[in-house]
């Protein structure tokens, strides 16, 4: 059993619980070991909306002291990423991002919040239907990242790829 065979029954937990949520975070950090030297941690998981943090830190530092460009990139992904992941069963279905664009307007030099919602409505026309008749499909998603102050840090849009894990040919088992 691998961490995202818990996923979804973490989630469900972390939604109404704090101490469900730390170990959630904790777990996120071994199942996504990139993302652990930097800290990131979800602070909110809704039913349509993820937020998650990245800390102001001199790990996340770039050489004039804010948050570096890729740290924000990548806790945009993560927000958007688990918001799918959320919804759609990690043991039935391959997410993949296929394309990150960002465009960045305020320099951060205060922790970031990273901001995603995806209503039922959407998911249902984008993802779930789609994949009743196709191999896959693809959707994209916007993350708001502010700093703490309310200031608008960045926005992203990451393009996710959707497949059934039977229609994938390059499994690793």
């Amino acid at each position: 059993m691998t961490g995202f065979d818990l996923l979804p029954k973490l989630i469900v937990k972390a939604r109404h619980s704090k101490g469900w949520l730390r170990i959630l975070n904790f777990m996120m950090g071994r199942i996504i070991p990139f993302n652990r030297p930097h800290g990131f941690r979800i602070i909110e998981l809704g039913e349509e909306r993820v937020a998650t943090c990245a800390s102001y830190r001199r790990s996340n530092h770039n050489h004039i002291r804010g948050i570096h460009a890729c740290a924000i990139a990548t806790v945009a992904e993560f927000s958007a990423g688990l918001l799918l992941l959320s919804r759609l069963d990690p043991a039935r279905y391959r997410l993949i991002m296929s394309n990150l664009e960002v465009e960045y307007m305020y320099q951060a030099k205060l922790d970031i919040i990273a901001e995603t919602g995806l209503s039922h409505t959407v998911l249902q026309e984008k993802v779930v239907q789609p994949l009743k008749t196709q191999e896959a499909c693809s959707i994209v998603m916007e993350t708001q990242v502010s700093d703490k102050a309310g200031n608008k840090v960045a926005c992203a849009h990451t393009t996710w790829q959707i497949k059934r894990w039977d229609k994938v040919r390059t499994r690793i088992k």
